[in-house]
């Protein structure tokens, strides 16, 4: 989650600073995989597997 939440920051800020697209898909894979932490998060606080 919070790795996630590093990597998006990092491929908006690269993508703003240094008008590359390319950037962006580094901060969609931050996305993805903070939303798959809060996902996984949510079902350990609910008593699920993880």
């Amino acid at each position: 989650m919070f790795a996630g939440i590093a990597l998006a920051l990092a491929g908006a800020g690269l993508a703003s600073l240094l008008d590359e697209p390319s950037w962006r898909w580094l901060a969609t894979g931050g996305v993805l995989a903070q939303v798959i932490g809060w996902v996984r998060y949510s079902r350990a606080q609910r008593g699920g597997a993880a």
